[in-house]
């Protein structure tokens, strides 16, 4: 700990081991109380801005099918028609996100680059419960505070798997979820069409009406559906696998006869520009036009 006699402030050196502290990770709640008092006296918090999406996915017979909408928003306006919520976690792993897309975006790519750094130490393939477990332990170290809502879905050695993350840090596995603002339009197609050992083709089908159902019924998703197909020998990224919603060609004309609305008063104003001439020479000279 120190070279030579200990400082008199110590008597040991596991009491000058207790001084020093670790660097704290993460956020800090210090400033919790204060805010809430400051809340007490009438003043108006910031409110969190809302978020929309809608993303699910289904296990079928040979693997998993992940889908996701295409509309990023801030706040009432649509910011990207055509983002990508559908990330790349592993070669057997993707995982779609919804909620701040900044954090869904840095959350997978850093959980992304902990399972490559994995794969080259162990020479295996990903699991999925490995990237569970790393992304729900990140998420409940910042108790919801990180806005990533995800379904995870991949096929490693022990089949198809599949899982919901929620912000705080709790897991779903379950044979079909769905996240988002859209999630509840989703499901209920999924609820009504779902059943084990799905073909392919069947499969996207029900995965396509769960997006599309968000598209239709939510103001937070919109624009084109993706789906991704997972399966233990490829993996197919379908961008987009559908265009839902096609902006139509403008039919009706907007040009109106002269005369077709009645004119009160007419008024011309003459106007006249100055302008200063010079020539070869040097001469200066002004110059009026009529501009009107």
């Amino acid at each position: 700990f120190f070279p030579g006699p200990f400082p008199p402030l110590f008597a040991t050196p596991m009491e000058a081991a207790q001084l020093i502290e670790a660097a704290p990770g993460g956020f800090t709640f210090d400033l919790y109380e204060r805010n809430a008092r400051l809340a007490g006296t009438g003043l108006k918090m910031p409110l969190a801005r809302k978020t929309g999406t809608t993303i699910c996915g289904l296990i079928y017979k040979d693997g998993v099918i992940l889908g996701a909408d295409t509309r990023a928003t801030m706040g009432s306006v649509v910011s990207d028609k055509n983002c990508s919520k559908i990330h790349y976690m592993a070669p057997n792993i993707y995982c779609c996100g919804a909620g701040t897309a900044a954090d869904t975006e840095n959350v997978t790519a850093m959980i992304s680059s902990q399972l490559e750094l994995l794969r080259l130490r162990t020479e295996r393939k990903s699991r999925v419960a490995t990237a569970c477990r790393l992304l729900k332990q990140y998420l409940f170290k910042y108790q919801g505070h990180v806005g990533a809502a995800l379904v995870l879905g991949g096929v490693d050695v022990t089949g198809p798997c599949l899982y919901s993350i929620h912000p705080h840090g709790s897991v779903d596995k379950l044979p079909y979820v769905t996240m988002g603002s859209g999630s509840l339009a989703a499901m209920a197609v999924f609820e009504s069409r779902f059943r084990p050992d799905m073909e392919l083709e069947e499969a996207k089908a029900v995965v396509h009406a769960a997006i599309s159902a968000g598209v239709f019924n939510d103001l937070g998703s919109g624009s084109n559906v993706d789906l991704c197909v997972i399966t233990k020998d490829k993996v197919d990224y379908l961008r987009p696998y559908d265009v839902a919603n096609v902006k139509p060609a403008i039919v009706g004309k907007y040009e109106y006869k002269s005369g077709t609305t009645a004119v009160l008063s007419t008024s011309v104003l003459e106007i006249k520009d100055a302008r200063t001439v010079v020539g070869p020479d040097g001469a200066v000279s002004a110059t009026e036009m009529e501009v009107s």
